[in-house]
């Protein structure tokens, strides 16, 4: 029999839960539309903000909502080199500099990239814990698909409509600085 790991024991409940007050809300790239599709849509980045348990940074964008008079505000992980008062760029017809979001077939082989969807629309589930990147290797234009390099070193091939931010995940350099003691490594997963 095996040990139950930290992580796991949050979710069974009792004293063993994770700490999710302070917590600022799931942190995840646009719902997939049709200005994504087919254009790109603008957002804002308006304040840079930490959250509790996480290594990275989170953005908070401001986007037009493009169907009613409205603000769509959207937490994504930030990406290096973000600042507050920066236009973002999501969509297939974007631009490829830092912090955009596009579908990993419009990039170039070699783009340095992070928050990368695992399946289509599922607004980013890889390479999103501080300093992590995947990198695109190649396109297969004819099965639409794309490789891609994972943080762990594997291959993957992914659908080229999988979208991904460019750049690498803020905060890197978090683990450099050793912890000293084991007070602060009870702190830091008292925190999660």
């Amino acid at each position: 029999m095996g040990r139950v790991i930290r992580a796991q024991r949050k979710g069974a409940g009792s004293v063993f839960v994770s700490h999710s007050k302070h917590k600022k809300g799931k942190a995840g790239l646009r719902a997939v539309d049709y200005a994504e599709r087919h254009g790109y849509i603008k957002g804002v980045v308006k304040d840079i903000i930490h959250d509790p348990g996480r290594g990275a940074p989170l953005a908070v964008a401001h986007f037009r909502d493009p169907y009613r008079y409205k603000v769509k505000k959207e937490l994504i992980v930030a990406a290096e080199g973000m600042h507050t008062g920066q236009f973002i760029y999501c969509g297939k017809k974007a631009q490829l500099t830092i912090g955009n979001v596009m579908p990993v077939g419009n990039m170039p082989e070699g783009t340095i990239v992070c928050n990368l969807e695992e399946k289509s629309g599922d607004r980013g589930k890889i390479a999103r814990a501080s300093g992590n990147y995947a990198t695109v290797i190649a396109h297969n234009p004819d099965t639409k698909r794309t490789r891609v390099k994972l943080p762990s070193g594997t291959k993957k091939v992914i659908p080229s409509a999988n979208r991904a931010m460019v750049g690498i995940v803020a905060g890197g350099g978090r683990i450099d600085k050793p912890m000293l003691k084991a007070g602060r490594a009870y702190h830091k997963y008292k925190a999660k």
